[in-house]
């Protein structure tokens, strides 16, 4: 009788108040073709409308599977399935008996809250009501007599199963979008619309596949053991290289890889009663900023190993077309130029950052993908004899591009330090200050910012000229593909664990920290009204960021870190409608112009989940770091600064 009385008590009191009105039913409608789902974007949006009105109903069906629950009878798959076709997407705040908060340094902490702790309810503070202090009273007095051990394992059985249940709407809505955004070419699955949102009226580009997009998409296809969308995708966007498209008279070099495409139905041969699917792609040529892409094609040799090590299929590497696919990257890529250093040369707004930040030159992103590009083509390469100089111009890049990272971009205390003492104008080949640093770059921010343990690689390097923004992508990243030594990425993790409350906070993750402001966001942005401090690009919170920090985690055994991201994202994402971005310092709002049900902010919450899951398939992903290389590194660094250059001998093939 005391466990029913308490049940009661709770389903009364606080179980309700885990429920948010913003509801998102699962379909059980077959995945819309890509023409499809624009034409029925409006029927989309009265379906919203009409399950909003049927709240009252889902309370009612709450009450009872909690009621069975309590009686003994537990959620089944089929109770849940039904219980899902009725209500909403639930995002349950956390348990009054585990809460998980920071504290004033931005720490992630757990434990039971006292009577001043507020519950979080889509990651909002919020004053507990009155029947949220009882039922945590009875949690704190549990011991004392208050509240019998039955009625305490109750409560918490409900909201333990409240919490699964939830959790479990919030993926299986994730899958659901994620289907229906998928983009069919003659027939086939080819890849993922960049968002889809309902409530906006212009669709922009976002109605097109992007290459960098679409990896987190392909990604958990792959780990849901769905090959055949990620084999079309990247068979069909290798048949776009090298497209007859120009721009100012200027066609793209061979082998650059588009950064999106579209699928266009059109006449066929003049007939309008025969139609057929074509692949439109841009180059950049119809972008914002007109820039190339660098990212796509770096990012498609990575797709292709992932598929390669998920799927067990190796045969579509080991195809003809495809080989030479990843030979033209690698030469475009590898090409020499004016550039004296390893680093990839690269414009503003070539990668994710796709707008003006002051990340041309060398930019950390570009150089972490272009290893593991790299890293991943010397593996899927054919041993042959038209292969050999290539895969030697590689090993070469490999060995100075890790060592010209390692040691040029990375900055902790020590190093910090080591830059303020700087001496300047000096000339020899021994010089300590290789490029003419001058201290006084130190911003205020870092020094008062980096901590005592930990370290990052900065954003960028030029002469004259050190980016120490620290930029997430690029970091995580260089974890990934063993760019960073192992010292470094634990570094690299400590210092996001130190800096929680600035690089996560309400949500994750950063792109960059801190932003540019005043007469300095002028200056590097042109007054970029959509890049405006502590948004978009320019400090913004990115949810697609996710899996690559939970692939960074796990690949350095610390997948905690990551978990508690995917908690803190979980509070909000689903009841916020999946956005593109959120805005202000701790990612309180969601962002101005930002899209919802953003298809990457999707996919990457499920390959969190997805390999928070099973860890052990984040290897398709990761790249061990190789002992050849560890070994050139080693004698780089151990070797004699003061070494003098020869007229004769062996040609250096590398930069220190």
């Amino acid at each position: 009788m005391a466990t029913s009385e308490a049940a009661l008590q709770v389903l009364s009191g606080a179980v309700p108040r885990l429920f948010h009105s913003n509801l998102r039913f699962n379909k059980s409608k077959p995945v819309f073709s890509f023409k499809s789902k624009v034409t029925n974007r409006s029927k989309r949006g009265s379906e919203y409308m009409q399950m909003l009105n049927g709240s009252r109903m889902l309370q009612k069906w709450r009450g009872v599977y909690a009621l069975q629950c309590l009686n003994g009878v537990s959620y089944g798959k089929n109770a849940i399935r039904h219980l899902e076709s009725m209500s909403c997407k639930c995002q349950l705040a956390d348990s009054v008996g585990g809460i998980t908060g920071e504290d004033e340094n931005g720490t992630w902490l757990k434990g039971k809250p006292n009577n001043s702790t507020p519950i979080l309810i889509n990651g909002t503070a919020n004053a507990p009501n009155g029947q949220d202090l009882e039922v945590a009273q009875q949690l704190k007095h549990k011991n004392e007599g208050c509240v019998s051990d039955a009625t305490f394992a109750s409560a918490e059985t409900i909201n333990d199963t409240f919490h699964r249940v939830s959790i479990d709407s919030i993926e299986d809505e994730a899958w659901n979008l994620l289907r229906e955004s998928i983009v069919y070419y003659c027939g086939n699955p080819i890849g993922t619309i960049a968002a889809n949102d309902p409530s906006s009226s212009t669709t922009l580009n976002y109605d097109q596949v992007f290459i960098r997009d679409f990896i987190p998409s392909g990604i958990a296809f792959l780990l849901k053991g769905e090959y055949d969308i990620v084999r079309n995708f990247i068979l069909h966007t290798l048949q776009l290289q090298s497209w007859e498209k120009t721009m100012d008279c200027h066609s793209p070099g061979q082998g650059l890889m588009p950064a999106s495409f579209k699928v266009r139905t059109v006449p066929l041969d003049g007939d309008d009663s025969a139609t057929e699917d074509v692949l439109d792609p841009d180059f950049g040529e119809a972008a914002i900023g007109r820039v190339a892409p660098v990212d796509s094609g770096l990012w498609w040799i990575i797709l292709l190993r992932a598929y390669g090590k998920c799927s067990g299929d190796l045969s579509v590497q080991e195809r003809v077309d495809v080989q030479t696919g990843i030979k033209m990257i690698l030469k475009l890529c590898l090409a020499d130029g004016f550039d004296m250093f390893p680093t990839l040369l690269v414009t503003d707004g070539s990668c994710m950052i796709d707008r003006r930040m002051g990340i041309h030159g060398h930019p950390l992103e570009i150089q972490a993908l272009f290893y593991s590009a790299l890293l991943c083509a010397r593996e899927m390469l054919a041993p042959e004899d038209g292969s050999a100089d290539l895969i030697r111009a590689l090993n070469n890049r490999l060995v100075a591009l890790s060592f010209h990272i390692r040691e040029y971009y990375w900055i902790d205390m020590r190093k910090l330090n080591e830059i303020y003492r700087y001496k300047t104008e000096e000339y020899s080949y021994d010089a300590v200050n290789k490029f003419n640093i001058y201290p006084d770059q130190i911003p205020p921010w870092l020094v008062g910012w980096m901590p005592s343990e930990g370290g990052y690689l900065i954003g960028n390097l030029q002469p004259a000229h050190m980016d120490f923004r620290f930029f997430s992508l690029g970091n995580l990243w260089s974890v990934v593909s063993s760019l960073a030594t192992m010292d470094q990425s634990h570094a690299i993790l400590d210092l996001i664990e130190a800096k929680w409350a600035e690089l996560v906070a309400e949500m994750p993750f950063k792109i960059c920290y801190p932003s540019l402001e005043g007469q300095e966001w002028r200056i590097i942005t042109g007054s970029d009204p959509k890049n405006t401090p502590w948004s978009y690009h320019n400090g913004g919170s990115w949810p697609t960021l996710l899996w690559q920090l939970t692939v960074a985690c796990i690949k350095m055994n610390r997948p905690e870190i990551a978990e508690q991201a995917v908690k803190v994202a979980e509070r909000r994402i689903s009841g916020d409608k999946w956005p593109e971005y959120y805005d202000t310092k701790r990612g309180r709002f969601i962002g101005k112009q930002a899209r919802l049900f953003q298809t990457w902010s999707i996919a990457g919450y499920l390959v969190a989940k997805l390999l928070l899951a099973k860890p052990n398939l984040a290897r398709i992903l990761v790249n061990e770091e190789d002992s050849e290389l560890v070994n050139a590194f080693s004698c780089m660094i151990s070797a004699n600064p003061r070494r003098k250059r020869s007229r004769k001998g062996k040609k250096q093939s590398y930069i220190v």
